[in-house]
């Protein structure tokens, strides 16, 4: 008789629930064999609604396929609410059909994960473009025009021209086809792909400016308003990269 460790790995070769090998593991009633084989069956499932939703989120690419546009640009950008730091967006174009497993919008993956993710994004992608618009930049021209600058921007710094755009709720002024997506990074992969790599690009900056600028948790909150910031900001005043656009900084220099 085999060994459950055995049988462990013997359970590892099947794939599908419909496997006809199913029904001799089940006449082994010894419970670590049932055990394992509950949790082979629940892992195969898992993986089946990850490639199902990894499926739904290349619909509005899959549209696009059918047109005959392959190079699909996702675009998406972070950093707009935080009272400290730069707008960094992404434009990121995937293979066509490219699924990721774990690929998400950037807040709904865990903060532990976003590395490893960001990583599998760059080593799959056809072309990876970054843009930034500083603190400088965002009180000259507001928040949301410099969120549209540094879409372009990206655009600008991809290696391979797309031959359309899916931008996470925003329109851009560019010669290209492009459908504006709301909630873009839930809804597409290829927008999904742009948030992480956007988010991991920020996190790595604030974690800079952290060190350049101690006192203020930048590498923890990423520059959004927290109890850390504000009362760093209470304590040691503003920094070059604060808003000055942004309350309370704006009252701040009022006063």
């Amino acid at each position: 008789m085999a060994t459950i460790k055995e049988i462990k790995e013997a359970l590892k070769e099947i794939t599908h629930l419909e496997d006809s090998r199913w029904e001799d593991f089940a006449k082994d009633t010894r419970s670590g064999v049932q055990t394992a084989i509950k949790q082979r069956r629940k892992a195969i499932q898992a993986q089946i609604d990850e490639d199902l939703r990894l499926e739904h989120m290349l619909r509005y690419e899959k549209d696009w396929y059918a047109e005959g546009i392959e190079l699909i640009a996702g675009i998406d950008e972070v950093g707009r609410g935080p009272l400290a730091g730069p707008v960094v967006a992404a434009a990121v174009i995937l293979p066509k059909g490219c699924k990721i497993q774990g690929l998400n919008d950037s807040k709904k993956i865990p903060k532990s994960k976003h590395r490893a993710i960001y990583d599998a994004v760059m080593a799959e992608a056809l072309a990876v473009g970054i843009g930034i618009k500083d603190s400088q930049v965002i009180d000259e021209v507001n928040i949301y025009e410099a969120t549209k600058l540094a879409m372009i921007e990206a655009l600008e710094n991809l290696s391979i021209k797309p031959q359309g755009l899916l931008i996470d709720a925003m329109t851009l002024d560019v010669h290209l086809p492009q459908q504006s997506i709301i909630k873009g990074d839930a809804n597409s992969l290829s927008i999904a792909a742009a948030s992480i790599v956007a988010k991991v690009t920020r996190d790595d900056m604030m974690a800079d400016y952290d060190e350049k600028f101690p006192g203020y948790a930048f590498a923890k909150n990423a520059g959004y308003g927290t109890a850390d910031h504000l009362k760093g900001l209470k304590t040691l005043g503003i920094t070059p990269i604060h808003r000055k656009t942004f309350e309370p900084i704006k009252s701040m220099i009022g006063d």
